[in-house]
């Protein structure tokens, strides 16, 4: 409760400063127009603007954050259970990580989420590892709740057991692989029977994330490379997504005239996780001592395939043409199946498939992917 009335604060408080910037911006146009003759003006202006704005951010945010408090003090110390113990719960987590997921990182707050594993029934000597997309959780792969989920098939039919990872997708992806390596280590060194083959299905954000952990896996030697057999991607834009560079060119724009800039700084406030999605960062080197707001600059690495796991990828689009402009609303077709013009993940010819007439969420649960999933193990 504390936590929330926080935020709730600082988004109250922040409309302050963001009145203060445009009050900035647009005086800044003026006093430059006066020169010289403006200069003493500007002085009074700015000591005067300087001590308003923030007196009017701290009383704004002052508000929500006492009355989150007193609800607090009043709310029951014992038994109380997590927010994501509930669906709507879980889902507005999800939704608050993958939107400002870094800042939560960064301030310590209870609210933001740590990488964790759960695991679906008896534990076996084969293990499916699956790993959701921004702004989602692990009950993400249950989202069309009639149908049996992936993981529950893969265990009734390959005697897979099903591990759901939930994690803060509003970090950088390279942490989340970094991350995602560790607790694959701890999990292959604990599980209570000899792991012999591990499988990674990642949705969307999810299977860069999964790319990122076996190649930071890999250059630590982890013992769980060994038993690395697939990587799945469904819908993961390897290549980038059309969302994340079209917010980058409008911050970028809104950043060049002062009377815009405090629109800018709302654009751009987006977490690292979404910007890392404007051209598909895998590694840290992609992202490290740059400007993370610059105007469409690809400064990916390629992060090469494992020689010891086959690599997979399914991508949706609208229209039942792979070229598709819409692709599945997030994701386009040539990003998924990493073929660019520039950059080309290797993916061999026949571990990919198209499917027409189907939504980026679609995905997640569908007959027509996990058949196609089934096939590829059968062949292996």
């Amino acid at each position: 409760m504390r936590e929330v009335g926080r935020l709730a604060g600082d988004a109250v408080g922040g409309f302050a400063s963001f009145v203060g910037d445009m009050h900035e911006g647009i005086a800044s146009r003026v006093f430059k127009s006066l020169g010289p003759l403006g200069v003493p003006t500007r002085l009074v202006h700015d000591r005067a603007v300087g001590t308003v704005y923030p007196a009017v951010r701290r009383a704004l945010a002052a508000g929500p954050q006492a009355g989150a408090n007193a609800l607090a003090r009043r709310a029951p110390a014992a038994g109380a259970l997590p927010a994501s113990s509930s669906r709507s719960g879980n889902l507005a987590l999800a939704a608050l990580n993958g939107a400002i997921g870094d800042v939560l990182h960064e301030s310590g707050s209870e609210l933001a989420l740590t990488m964790t594993a759960r695991r679906e029934g008896e534990p076996t000597r084969k293990v499916a590892v699956f790993v959701h997309g921004l702004c989602e959780s692990d009950h993400a792969w249950s989202l069309f709740g009639e149908r049996p989920t992936y993981g529950r098939r893969l265990a009734d039919e390959f005697g897979y057991t099903p591990v759901y990872v939930r994690y803060n997708t509003g970090l950088h992806i390279s942490d989340n692989g970094r991350n995602l390596s560790e607790l694959l280590e701890g999990l292959v060194s604990e599980w209570p029977a000899p792991v012999e083959e591990i499988a990674l299905i990642g949705h969307s954000m999810g299977g860069l994330v999964c790319r990122s952990a076996c190649h930071q896996g890999h250059e630590q030697d982890a013992a769980w490379i060994q038993p690395l057999r697939h990587v799945f991607c469904l819908g993961s834009p390897h290549l980038g997504a059309p969302l994340e560079k079209a917010a980058n060119a409008v911050g970028w724009a809104l950043g060049r005239l002062p009377e815009t800039r405090a629109f800018a700084k709302l654009v751009n406030g987006r977490s690292v996780g979404i910007k890392d999605l404007r051209f598909g960062s895998c590694a840290e080197a992609d992202w490290c001592d740059c400007d993370p707001d610059e105007f469409l600059r690809d400064r990916c690495q390629d992060v090469p395939f494992l020689e010891t796991a086959t690599y997979y990828f399914v991508g949706a689009t609208l229209g039942r043409n792979q070229k598709s402009l819409l692709g599945d609303l997030l994701v386009r077709y040539p990003s998924a199946s990493g073929n660019g013009r520039r950059r080309r993940i290797p993916f061999e010819i026949d571990h990919g498939m198209h499917l027409g007439g189907l939504t980026h969420f679609h995905l997640l649960n569908h007959p027509a992917v996990y058949e196609q999933l089934g096939r590829w193990l059968d062949a292996a």
